[in-house]
């Protein structure tokens, strides 16, 4: 049994549905084919079951990638503001969390259903559970063998993520595609994802389910949000957030106390000086977390008997507490997959390869990868309009 389409898409997730959908609308024949045996699924657990499906701050500032420039055509053709308009059309009620991150008030459920139903609009043919077999082009066409069957199409779209998550059926099948076509893949690695510690960082994890406020910095580049200890290493929106940018061997710092101002303990030691720095600490910080913090600055008894200088240096520590993480959680807890195929081979405006014509590259398997909090969803969005656009 042979069948002929417009386009192929590989990848039910976010950026497929959305690409298969709009080409469909856009009239083009459209089969979309995904391995699991249910489309979204990767949507379905995002943001806690609710979907954190864009945030209103997009910016290509916001995105990591060989090529920070390629993000910008896409995101500044497909806004926020276009798929807010889509998710209020179907009535998906929403609210705005922190930082600009908007998620479905009911569930995740509504995202994928909503997708479905435009794929449905475009008279998208949704083929899920069954295995790729092979993948082949010649003669201006694509041929693909999925589950006994043979299809084929002028266009062919991969749009199947990373490894991230591989719980969730995810692989690296994207970069294996890639390199049968002589794309350039830039190395894979686990992004927004928890870092792991060791040596003297040890007695840290005893503080596990312990959370702070915090600036987390990793070389030039800072975010304020929570981190959380945990028995393995450090978590949390902060240290998820600096993972994207540590490499093995880099320091983590941590500020504490961010919003405390230069001198604020010679201050306190003026002011207060029958105040322990403990109890001082632990006026902003969960008291565990304080009691270790003193333990390590090896500084007891009242502020009005410890030098400046002392304190000067226990100010400096708290506002810049380096860890050395020993490696990451890996594709298993990382939520995105940092790298992967080269922007270098792909048109920012269409995302075709350049030296491939009718192969398209969108969502997470190219080498685009957004903050925590919305971006990667809006780069999955904007990269798969592109792409139907050109189809």
């Amino acid at each position: 049994m042979s069948d002929h389409f417009d386009a192929i898409m590989l990848g039910a997730g976010a950026a497929g549905l959305f690409c298969a959908a709009m080409a469909g609308q856009r009239g083009r024949r459209v089969l979309l084919l995904d391995h699991a045996d249910e489309p979204g699924k990767k949507i379905l657990i995002s943001g806690g079951g609710r979907c954190n499906f864009t945030n209103i701050h997009t910016a290509p500032d916001r995105y990591l990638s060989q090529n920070p420039h390629f993000a910008k055509s896409a995101l500044g053709r497909y806004s926020p503001h276009d798929f807010i308009a889509l998710v209020e059309s179907y009535g998906i009620a929403w609210h705005e969390k922190t930082l600009g991150q908007l998620f479905c008030d009911g569930s995740a459920r509504q995202i994928v259903a909503m997708l479905m139903e435009e794929c449905a609009k475009g008279g998208v043919e949704v083929s899920c559970g069954a295995a790729i077999s092979t993948v082949a082009h010649n003669d201006g066409l694509f041929r693909v063998v999925v589950g006994g069957r043979t299809v084929s199409a002028p266009a062919l779209v991969i749009a199947t993520g990373g490894p991230s998550i591989p719980k969730m059926g995810a692989t690296g099948f994207a970069y294996e595609l890639a390199r049968q076509f002589g794309l350039k893949v830039v190395q894979p690695r686990p992004a927004l994802v928890p870092l792991t510690l060791g040596g003297d960082d040890v007695m840290f994890r005893e503080l596990s389910g312990v959370a702070a406020d915090v600036i987390a910095r990793c070389g030039k580049t800072k975010f304020r949000e929570a981190a959380l200890i945990t028995h393995r290493g450090l978590s949390g929106p902060a240290i998820l957030q600096v993972s994207s940018y540590w490499n093995n061997g880099d320091e983590i710092a941590l500020n504490f106390l961010p919003d405390h101002a230069r001198d604020w303990l010679i201050t306190a030691k003026r002011e207060r000086p029958k105040t322990s720095l403990r109890k001082l600490l632990g006026e902003t910080l969960p008291d565990r977390l304080t009691a270790v913090l003193c333990e390590r600055l090896e500084l007891s008894g009242d502020l009005g008997n410890l030098t400046d200088r002392a304190l000067a240096a226990a100010e400096a520590r708290l506002a810049d507490w380096r860890f050395t993480p020993n490696g990451s959680e890996g594709y298993t807890k990382a939520e995105v997959t940092a790298g992967g195929i080269s922007t270098a081979e792909l048109s920012s405006k269409t995302m075709e390869a350049r030296h491939v014509p009718g192969l398209y590259v969108i969502g997470e398997a190219v080498d685009v990868t957004g903050w925590l909090g919305g971006y990667n969803f809006q780069w999955a969005w904007a990269s798969g309009w592109a792409a139907a656009q050109a189809i």
